[in-house]
């Protein structure tokens, strides 16, 4: 399988970890939604990352439907969501307030680089505003457990969402740093996870669309 897009998108870094972690093979081509949008075009008519093309040919988008697809793809006990409630809805609340976050990043990215001349203060205090309330909710949530990762003694794809979205929040917004510093379980949690080898490989630094 292809894995199409840049690993300093959450996204495309999110599932080429869940990828690497369940040792299934795949080909990475980092494209980039404006300097490849012709070359990605002919896998994904949004133009955008991230993009897995199946060795059937097929095409799935959205990192919740293609993590769905993966974790298909290994047997119960390997897979990254707790397979029992009430855990399991629990572990994709997380990730999905995660993925959440990083929506967040993004959108205030390009709202502060396209529109240089006028830029929307109310627009950008939204943004900063559902950022924060998210970190606080997130921070909350990983002091609440006990276990080494969110939802056990293993790591799962909340772990890896939340993980990523941070990364990719501080690397874009270097002004919300300390904003993230101050949640001092969440910023340990994911000091922690960006140390494995899996995170170091598959990372790079923020490449502003050009």
């Amino acid at each position: 399988m292809i894995l199409i897009g840049q690993y300093d998108s959450s996204y495309v870094r999110r599932v080429g970890i869940a990828l690497a972690l369940y040792e299934i093979p795949f080909e990475h081509r980092p494209w980039s939604t404006f300097g490849d949008a012709e070359r990605l075009a002919e896998y994904n008519p949004l133009l955008r990352v991230l993009t897995l093309v199946l060795d059937s040919g097929d095409v799935l988008v959205e990192s919740h439907v293609i993590l769905d697809y993966v974790d298909g793809l290994v047997p119960a006990g390997r897979r990254m969501y707790p397979q029992t409630e009430p855990e399991r809805h629990r572990a994709l609340g997380i990730a999905a307030l995660a993925t959440g976050l990083a929506d967040k990043a993004v959108s205030l990215f390009y709202e502060r680089v396209l529109h240089k001349e006028g830029v929307s203060p109310l627009w950008v205090e939204r943004c900063t505003t559902q950022i924060a309330n998210t970190l606080g909710v997130l921070e909350e949530s990983r002091k609440s457990a006990s276990t080494s990762y969110w939802f056990g003694e293993r790591i799962g794809h909340a772990d890896i969402a939340v993980t990523v979205a941070l990364r990719h929040l501080g690397d874009s917004h270097p002004d919300l740093a300390p904003l993230i510093a101050k949640h001092t379980a969440l910023a340990a949690h994911a000091a922690r996870l960006e140390a494995l080898p899996v995170f170091q490989k598959l990372s790079q630094p923020f490449l502003p669309p050009a």
